[in-house]
């Protein structure tokens, strides 16, 4: 089998040349470099992997936490840190957590191992006081507002955006808002500042019966909205958690021979365009061009994006 030793003889290099070559570490000129990849070539040589990351202390790989792949804040990351990856030649392994934090903590411990160079985290289970503190092993991001916790964070602004949305909503006289959210209040950063902006509009929180969980596609939504349905009084206007989210309540609405309440959606989505809703802008694929920069650069900041309210 053709090794290292074998490039370096046939080339007239010496091995530590064709070494920075192979691991694109230190200079190299042009024509050794010409030289050493048309004897790798001719010996169709392909160099050890596992070799090459042990001897470099690298692997190339970033682990990407995401719970599950169901909503469009998810894919819009996960494709805003591949592109950016993939630009620096990186891979991706996309580490599926499903909010379970032992395999969170599975995770960071694969980092103490070397397994990858960094871990992103889109959402987690675990509290950030338990991610920052395997900081030490290798950089660690998060995709919200870390607050007090020195973490590295590139994550959407929601707050203003929602302000605007209840208001607006509410100068149109809306008074009973049904909401599609993907966890419940006390679990998730998002369901907490969607009704805590909708009660400082209001005044209030809405009624119960209105804040459907567990909604994360298009048949959650459609399963969700039979619930509206069977209302005495159902919502006047529904806030949805995805522009696919409100296509499913307004089919359900649809399908029941009932007229759907106005809807409004998130991620700006082709279903909004096409059902010709409102919708907000998270720009979440930016958010994971981001969180792949913060990884790379090694620097613990916050960079927030900020969202869009898009009228139709």
């Amino acid at each position: 089998m053709t090794n290292i030793r074998d490039i370096a003889k046939k080339a007239g290099y010496s091995v530590a040349t064709v070494s920075r070559y192979l691991n694109r570490n230190g200079y190299v000129s042009h024509v050794a470099g010409a030289k050493i990849k048309k004897v790798i070539t001719e010996l169709d040589y392909v160099p050890n992997s596992i070799a090459r990351d042990l001897s470099t202390g690298q692997t190339s790989t970033i682990g990407v936490v995401v719970p599950h792949m169901r909503h469009p804040y998810f894919t819009q990351i996960v494709t805003g840190i591949m592109e950016a990856a993939f630009a620096e030649q990186f891979n991706i392994t996309i580490l599926q957590s499903n909010y379970d934090a032992q395999l969170e903590v599975k995770y960071l411990e694969q980092l103490h191992q070397k397994t990858y160079d960094g871990l992103i985290f889109t959402s987690h289970g675990i509290t950030l006081e338990q991610m920052a503190k395997y900081q030490k092993y290798g950089p660690i991001v998060c995709c919200e507002d870390p607050g007090p916790v020195e973490l590295p964070a590139a994550y959407t602004t929601r707050e203003a955006t929602y302000l605007q949305a209840f208001e607006l909503i509410k100068q149109k006289n809306f008074k009973r808002l049904g909401f599609m959210l993907s966890r419940p209040y006390s679990l998730s950063a998002t369901s907490k500042l969607t009704l805590n902006c909708y009660q400082q509009v209001y005044g209030k929180f809405p009624d119960k019966s209105l804040v459907i969980t567990g909604i994360t596609t298009y048949q959650d939504a459609y399963q969700g909205t039979l619930k509206y349905l069977g209302l005495t009084t159902p919502p006047d206007f529904i806030f949805a958690n995805g522009d696919d989210i409100a296509a499913g309540v307004r089919q359900c609405y649809l399908d029941h021979k009932q007229e759907p309440p106005p809807l409004m959606g998130q991620e700006n989505q082709l279903a909004s365009q096409l059902m010709n809703i409102s919708t907000i802008d998270h720009h979440f694929k930016q958010v994971g061009k981001l969180a792949f920069k913060l990884f790379q650069n090694q620097e613990i900041k916050k960079i927030p994006v900020s969202s869009e309210l898009i009228i139709r």
